[in-house]
């Protein structure tokens, strides 16, 4: 880089041979075709360390400058993460919510209506007295507007002839000015409060689920230390302070801090499976695998590496980069054009989230927003017609009938208002609640998931597990309990699983066992058993087979520790450690006669060295040729089948004299030669066969059986063998018999490829298809693997309703398809932070039940969301017919706007309160998910919304245009006084809190007919097992109650007979006798021709729900 005059100039072009992009491609070989290239590239890596500036030996210099030089050149160590969304920015996109900008449309409509109202009409004639002369001008009568101005006058009829022309209580009215103007701002502030809402508890929430995963994160994250040679001396730093050119020291415990290349080694072992997903360790060697990779764990031995790559250019922070997580630096943006071309070539696949950080909608949020589109539809739709049919009807009496001529001053003043009729309906057609109602069921269930420890990270991802079809598992740590474990063990002649009974297992045989695992075992392999956590699984530090022995051998009663001090490691005569060519370990202890050799490896290396065989009384036998075959033929190869690794555990005793030396105890006089290997190791003692794996969780089998009763598929995804694979998914029982004679069911990564692509290497989607839907099991597969299978599962359209895809997982490896994925489970505990991040649900025992229980809550959240669109729906469809009807018929509606605004805003927040609180229970395992393209409204929902909605406008047209039946009409001498061109109901506050109350009893009672949406016939199954439903079903009649009585203008309402408020309570009852007769109606039959007319194209969901 050039820099002016008064800037140091530094050439990096000139100062290093290689490009970080090289070298970041050049990590992505596995094993020796890493070795070829850097041979081919660079020349070795003693090259390559000189194109670094680096000595093998004695490291980089550390001098300030040349470290401050790297970074820039090759960036810092690490992983810059974007910045959570501030409190202000989570606001921000919840304001952008389809049905949110429907709703602050309708505020900014509402206002603007009320405004007109209160100024928009010119100043209003003078509101005087009552006086006969200006009511009646000669012969023609003046219609005006009682208009009740004292909040304690009493709503029962007087003649007028007997009111007092100077008593405040009565004034009349011109028509033209309303005095309930001055509470139309009352609509648009409700609703913008509604808006307020909803964005505080979806940004509050959002917000405190974000901070609860990172005080998680840094829970789990400790600060990390390296040794590294710098100058020719050792030094500890942070892993912060690593820069590429580095030579760093491993060893037995540490994590690989960064990308490198191994310069020289000593039985160097990684365990690479939270990248890889191999279960197996990984032998290190610079002849053979030299690639070390950040992030994965040294198991065993020590080595020196080379760092060639750091933080967002290692594999972990390519990995971070497809998730869409990181964050560039500056230096990064303007001095690196490798690190830019290397994102593309990373970033540029499809996420779930967008480039600027937004979520795209999940499956309920599309379907919701698709309801809230098709409503706005609906109500502009009606609205129009309404303004239309008063302007028309207008038009003919005044024009045609009555033949006057044209007023422009006041006829534009009344087709205005006709207008204005129309915007009004427009927003009572609009579910105000829905959103909030929405919103407060996730946060509700998701509080209560914690519970089932599931950390929701995504609200809406609650919902989404519920529609799940799919679950594409990682094998392990998600299905296994990534803990090799003894699950066999032959002994005394005796297959076990897995543990021998001691009584009729001689105490010799199991002393000698017991005291060969403990001795001949790395002394840093431990199982530390947490006293902390009930119920914990112990704690393996080390080498996992050794772990798992040393687990067996506490379990049958022998503390491993105790044996260890009485044998220390200093006391040791020969050890012959393992490697690739022995396939086994030996230990030479002191005994009191001479020398124990305790030798442990692959069955069939060990069994060939064997001469005899301790029986299970504790007395030696032969071991002939036919025992031996035996042994392979029955037990070491039924293990191997059965997916064990075979671990035989044997032991030779050297006596210095031969008196009574028994037959298998080799004497020698003299101090014998330990450097003859194949001497020694020679004339063993079979003790025992030991058949590890890392064993299925146990709940996972019963809750795979759950998800296979539910119509959920599980697949599982692993970087191990075939073997092992298909072993571990049929204990699961993700794969059956029968599944397994398909050609597709299981399948390695190279083979999926294979099928899936073209002669060009592109993927085929009808080749897919083809494959996608009977694969079980994915073995081998590499990260892309993963991807690939799991986009094109949500992009396939071969079943009727989309799938919807939940993966789960643990590793690295795993996080792009988490990410991809509709709802990504990460494991709290095992799980790497690059899991974590890139998931929705963050399971915090790491318990694979867990993920079935979030299905089953998610199908509660989406049943619970379905009840109370029903609920609502109803309300409004209601509240759209008599509005319109009765503008047309009487020029106004009985339902006012607070009123409405009370019912869609505070009675309809606590029916979402009181549905989002039923628990969920098992019989919702019962029944096949949804899918993606399923309609939130089913043919049951239809039917139930239309058949209360036809009773509840019998009622209130009932009421509306029968009061007479009611006693309700004005007194005749008031309706003389005023004029004949009195409407039914217009100067009646009591008929329109009667019709008020009745809809509002209705819509209460038919809460409890909105619980059920699968054709139930019991509305009230489970009703007192959710006692917050029915607290809220009382509270709900109690403030009813008080709005009606204490209401007055603000509310529109007087106080009713108690013959009224039985009456109201019957209509309210007679709602639920009404569902019992729609039970009996079929869905399918009364939905069917009305989907035909309004969706043609569309297919109605899973009709199964629909079955009586």
């Amino acid at each position: 880089m050039t820099r002016s005059s008064d800037h140091v100039v530094i050439e990096l072009g000139d100062r290093f041979r290689v490009g970080q992009k090289d070298l970041s491609s050049m990590m992505e070989k596995v094993g020796p075709d890493l070795k070829e290239t850097i041979e081919q590239r660079h020349g070795g890596t003693a090259q390559l360390c000189a194109k670094l500036r680096t000595d093998p030996t004695d490291g980089i210099s550390g001098d300030p400058s040349d470290i401050r030089t790297r970074e820039e050149y090759f960036g810092r160590n690490t992983i810059p993460m974007k910045k959570p969304k501030t409190f202000l920015q989570l606001c921000w996109t919840a304001l952008k919510d389809p049905t949110l900008l429907i709703l602050e449309a309708a505020a900014v409509i509402s206002l603007a209506v009320s405004l007109y109202g209160i100024f928009g009409k010119g100043t209003p004639p003078s509101t005087q007295p009552y006086n006969s002369t200006d009511c009646y001008n000669g012969t023609t009568p003046i219609p005006v507007q009682v208009t009740v101005l004292c909040s304690s006058y009493n709503d029962s009829y007087t003649d007028p002839r007997d009111l007092d022309p100077d008593r405040p209580g009565i004034q009349l009215v011109a028509p033209g000015h309303d005095t309930d103007t001055e509470y139309e701002w009352i609509e648009a502030v409700a609703i913008s409060i509604a808006v307020v809402l909803v964005v505080l508890v979806t940004a509050i929430n959002d917000y405190g689920k974000e901070k609860q995963f990172r005080a998680l994160q840094n829970q789990v994250r400790k600060e990390q230390k390296v040794t590294v040679i710098r100058a020719g001396k050792q030094q500890v730093i942070s892993t912060d302070d690593l820069v590429v050119g580095d030579i760093c020291s491993l060893k037995y415990g540490d994590i690989v801090p960064a990308d490198g290349v191994v310069l020289n080694s000593h039985d160097l072992t990684v365990d690479e499976s939270s990248l890889t997903g191999e279960s197996d360790f990984v032998k290190k060697h610079s002849d053979t695998d030299i690639r070390v990779l950040s992030g994965t764990n040294v198991m065993e031995g020590t080595g020196k590496i080379v760092v060639v790559a750091v933080g967002i250019h290692s594999q972990t922070g390519l990995i971070y980069s497809l998730l869409g997580t990181t964050e560039k630096t500056e230096n990064q943006k303007s001095k690196n054009v490798d690190d830019d071309e290397d994102d593309d070539r990373v970033t540029n696949k499809p996420k779930k989230k967008s480039s600027d950080g937004d979520e795209e909608q999940s499956v309920l949020q599309k379907k919701l927003t698709r309801i809230a589109i098709q409503i706005g539809y609906v109500g502009l739709s009606f609205a129009v017609a309404t303004a239309v049919a008063l302007i028309i009807r207008f038009c003919v009496e005044e024009f045609g009938i009555k033949g006057r001529q044209w007023d422009s001053t006041n006829d534009v003043h009344r087709i205005l208002n006709a207008v204005i009729i129309g915007i009004t309906i427009l927003v009572v057609a609009i579910p105000e609640g829905l959103p909030l109602a929405v919103t407060l069921t996730l946060a509700v269930s998701a509080k209560k998931m914690m519970k089932d420890h599931n950390l929701v990270r995504n609200l809406f991802a609650c919902e989404t597990m519920g529609c799940a079809t799919t679950i594409c598992s990682d094998k392990t740590g998600t299905l296994t309990t990534n803990r090799m474990t003894v699950t066999e063990c032959y002994i005394g002649g005796k297959v076990h699983s897995p543990y021998p009974d001691g009584r009729t297992t001689a105490k010799k045989l199991l002393d000698l066992t017991a005291e060969g695992v403990a001795t001949n075992s790395n002394y840093t392999t431990n199982v530390i058993t947490s006293n902390e956590i009930a119920g914990a699984l112990p704690i393996q530090v080390g080498n996992k087979t050794e772990c798992a022995l040393l687990h067996f051998v506490k379990s049958i009663g022998y503390d491993y520790q105790t044996i260890r001090d009485d044998n220390p490691e200093e006391s040791f005569v020969k050890v012959y450690t393992f490697n690739s060519n022995r396939k086994s370990m030996s230990t030479v202890i002191r005994t009191e006669t001479g020398w124990r050799v305790h030798c442990k490896g692959a069955a069939e290396i060990i069994l060939a060295k064997c001469d005899f065989i301790m029986s299970a009384d504790g007395s030696v036998e032969k071991l002939t040729e036919t025992t031996r075959t035996e042994i392979l033929d029955m037990v070491v190869s039924q293990m191997a089948c059965n997916g064990l690794r075979t671990i035989c555990s044997a032991v030779k005793n050297i006596v210095s004299t031969s008196e009574s030396a028994a037959e298998n105890e080799q004497v020698s006089t003299e101090t014998p030669n330990f450097d003859d290997e194949e001497t020694i190791i020679a004339g063993l003692t079979c003790l025992a066969v030991f058949g590890i794996e890392d064993p299925v969780r146990p709940e996972v089998p019963a809750a795979i059986l759950k998800c296979r009763r539910a119509g959920v598929t599980v697949r599982m995804l692993t970087g191990d063998n075939v073997n092992t694979a298909k072993s571990i998914a049929t204990k699961c029982g993700i794969i059956t018999a029968d599944e397994l004679e398909g050609t597709v069911a299981v399948m390695e990564g190279v083979e999926f490829n294979r099928r899936i692509r073209d002669d060009k290497g592109k993927i085929d989607p009808e080749n897919f298809d083809q494959v996608w839907t009977g694969l079980r099991v994915l073995a081998r597969s590499t990260p892309q693997d993963k991807y690939t299978l799991v986009e094109g599962i949500i992009d396939s359209k071969v079943t009727k309703h989309r799938e919807v895809v939940a993966v789960t997982g643990d590793g690295t490896n795993d996080a792009p398809a988490l990410k991809k994925a509709d709802v990504g489970f990460a494991m709290g505990i095992a799980g790497t932070e690059v899991a974590k991040e890139a998931s929705d649900i963050i399971i915090t025992d790491d318990n694979f039940i867990s993920i079935v229980q979030a299905c089953m809550w998610g199908r509660n959240i989406y049943d619970n969301i379905c009840k109370f669109l029903q609920f609502q729906l109803t309300v409004n469809v209601t509240a759209l017919i008599v509005s319109i009807t009765a503008a047309c018929a009487i020029g106004e509606t009985p339902l006012k706007a607070v009123p409405m605004l009370w019912i869609n805003l505070i009675q309809d927040t606590l029916a979402s309160l009181a549905l989002a609180t039923e628990p969920p229970s098992e019989h919702l395992l019962e029944r096949r998910p949804y899918g993606r393209k399923a309609n939130l409204l089913s043919q049951i929902m239809i039917r139930n919304i239309a058949g209360q909605g036809l009773y509840q406008l019998s009622i209130i047209f009932f009421l509306l245009f029968g009061q007479s039946v009611f006693n309700l009409n004005p007194d005749p001498g008031l309706a003389a006084v005023i004029g004949p061109n009195l409407r039914f109901g217009q100067s009646s506050r009591q008929l329109d809190t009667l019709i008020f109350n009745a809809f509002v009893f209705m819509t209460i009672f038919n809460l409890v007919n909105a619980r059920c949406i699968h054709n139930e016939r019991n509305v009230f199954a489970r009703f007192f097992r959710n006692p917050f439903f029915v607290a809220i079903f009382l509270t709900l009649l109690g403030t009813q109650a008080i709005v009606v009585e204490f209401g007055g203008n603000a509310f529109k309402t007087t106080g009713l007979t108690w013959q009224q408020w039985l009456l109201c309570l019957a209509f309210g009852l007679g709602s639920l006798l009404w569902y019992q007769v729609l039970v009996c109606i079929p869905a399918k039959r009364l939905t069917n021709r009305v989907k035909r007319v309004v969706h043609p194209s569309r297919r109605s969901r899973d009709e199964q729900s629909s079955k009586a």
